[in-house]
């Protein structure tokens, strides 16, 4: 098995090293040619975060001054139908489970004390996708002890706020984002209140299961990411949740800063799962690794096939591929600024 690992990390290398060739050495081309390279495998689909990351930026056209607006007031929320975000909940390895929707990936994690949930979701998906789903997987919602929040984006903590009043788990953020998260235009309301603090590298134990969480600022200051042991009949597993894949200045003084943040965090990451030996990509969203391919794959998985969502290869590709799609926009933004 080392050897099959060690032989897939070479070839990804090597696959990155020929595509930087083909351009200037560090140049925006290299970096998007170098994520380009490892995007992609049957069962490794990572196309959508490369077209969302690596795209190069649009020329600047220049600006006429424009008369200032009047404020306008925020649009209502409109909350689209259920058909449009619902997903039946799955189990996924023996202690794991997916409770997420059709976008929203949300993890829930078995342990012999009780629960623990990765990420929420929107309120309005609450009852119905985690709740319920929690429910139809036969366990108890009032079991959750702690909620994993990856970062302080409405779309990952708004479930958050009805889970802490009603069965009272503890919730976990990084401090910089619970500080992001508060400065927000969300309703305090409606935000979870503060609670628990993570730290980098911080574990957290429950029953028979220990998480590590890693604090990997760049998609927001404070984004959380987390090494879970998951176990798969006799075979012993762990998975990797990168916090977040996009790239924005919101939070950051600027775009560049978050941009070196997020290349240096994906790169140190990649360096931990690798040596943890972390072989088991789960992601934030579905459409960064078409989860929902993956969780049907499971409904069709015979005795003896390999697990849909097993691979060392997938862990080491996507975080290769974030990393250069970021060290591309820092490439291209500095060429445009010496022009």
């Amino acid at each position: 098995m080392k050897t099959n690992l060690l032989v897939a990390i070479f070839c990804s290398m090597l696959i990155a090293v020929q595509a930087q060739a083909q351009a200037r050495p560090g140049s925006g081309e290299s970096h998007m040619n170098a994520a380009k390279a490892v995007a992609y495998k049957p069962g490794q689909d990572f196309t959508w975060v490369f077209d969302q990351n690596c795209k190069p930026p649009a020329p600047r056209a220049p600006q006429a001054a424009r008369p200032a607006q009047p404020a306008v007031a925020p649009a209502e929320r409109k909350i689209p139908p259920k058909s449009e975000w619902f997903q039946e909940p799955s189990k996924v390895f023996d202690n794991l489970y997916y409770v997420g929707s059709q976008l929203q990936s949300m993890w829930l994690i078995k342990t012999s004390d009780g629960l623990i949930l990765h990420d929420t979701a929107f309120d309005y998906m609450v009852q119905d996708q985690i709740v319920n789903g929690i429910k139809k997987l036969g366990m108890d919602p009032a079991q959750i002890k702690y909620i994993i929040i990856s970062h302080g984006h409405n779309d990952h903590y708004l479930g958050a706020r009805y889970l802490q009043d009603t069965y009272h788990p503890r919730i976990i953020m990084s401090e910089t984002d619970w500080n992001f998260m508060e400065k927000d235009e969300t309703p305090a309301d409606k935000k979870p209140k503060r609670d628990m603090v993570a730290t980098d590298g911080m574990k957290l134990t429950l029953g028979d299961t220990t998480l590590t969480m890693y604090i990997t600022p760049g998609h927001t200051p404070g984004t959380i990411s987390t090494l879970i042991p998951v176990r798969d009949g006799n075979q012993k597993h762990l998975a990797s949740i990168w916090g977040g894949s996009g790239l924005s200045a919101r939070g950051f003084s600027s775009l560049e800063e978050a941009e070196k943040l997020y290349s240096a965090s994906a790169k140190r990451f990649r360096d931990i799962v690798t040596k943890a030996g972390a072989d088991v990509y789960l992601s934030s969203h579905t459409v960064h690794d078409k989860t929902l391919d993956k969780l049907n794959a499971l409904r069709f998985r015979n005795p003896g096939d390999p697990h849909p969502f097993v691979s060392k290869d997938a862990v080491y590709r996507q975080l290769t591929l974030v990393g250069e799609c970021a060290d591309a926009q820092l490439a291209w933004a500095a060429a445009a600024s010496s022009n």
